[in-house]
């Protein structure tokens, strides 16, 4: 029987894979404190490295994280008690009152907030017009779709934190043909990872088109 266990991820500086997709952004990060503004966005869709460029930059910069949902709750100065915050998860949905007050007061402290967001703050359409201003007065920095060699080195490093030994031509294979994101590979390779387990297969090409297959049926992804 497969335990559905959650593997730790690591968020190091060591295990971020550069790539021109997001060389931009970690340009940015690894630049800090000289940026062209104390708050800045890291936008992307799920999994492109958001997370992981924004573990490296608060580690690099002491900073405290706090998830967008939590913002209401959390009073801005002790937000930014350090000095610094990652704020993850930023968007629309975002409580306007609670972050127009914590730019304020990074404003009036010199303090620095790195938000990660799927949307540029500048498209979010919030309602509120000081607010409004300062999110287009933002400067973003965007993480572009993987490319190939992206993928495939995702890949293997993916499948070497399961100890999962894979050919080559089996990572060449998904590589073309599976979902452009640094998410569906984490997810397909647990798929497979899975699915080896439950069958006691070898991960060979033949398994990994039928996993990828299923998982690309609507639905099931």
């Amino acid at each position: 029987m497969a335990l559905d266990l959650t593997l730790p991820e690591s968020l190091s500086r060591d295990d971020f894979l550069a790539a021109p997709c997001n060389q931009t952004a970690l340009d940015l990060v690894e630049s800090w404190p000289d940026w062209p503004a104390r708050v800045v966005a890291l936008v992307g869709p799920p999994g492109a490295g958001k997370s992981h460029l924004g573990a490296i930059w608060a580690d690099l910069a002491g900073a405290r994280r706090l998830a967008a949902r939590d913002l209401a709750g959390t009073a801005p100065g002790d937000a930014l008690a350090t000095g610094a915050l990652l704020l993850e998860d930023a968007g629309p949905k975002t409580s306007e009152v609670a972050l127009f007050h914590l730019l304020n007061t990074a404003r009036e402290e010199d303090a620095f907030v790195l938000m990660t967001a799927r949307e540029a703050p500048v498209s979010w359409g919030v309602g509120l017009k000081d607010l409004a201003s300062r999110l287009r007065a933002l400067p973003s920095v965007a993480l572009a779709e993987p490319e190939d060699g992206l993928l495939r080195a995702v890949l293997v490093k993916l499948f070497a934190d399961r100890q999962l030994v894979v050919d080559a031509e089996v990572v060449e294979y998904l590589a073309r043909r599976m979902e452009r994101s640094l998410d569906a590979a984490r997810r397909l390779v647990a798929a497979l990872d899975r699915e080896a387990l439950e069958t006691g297969r070898r991960l060979t090409r033949p398994l990994a088109a039928q996993v990828l297959d299923r998982i690309m049926q609507p639905n099931l992804i």
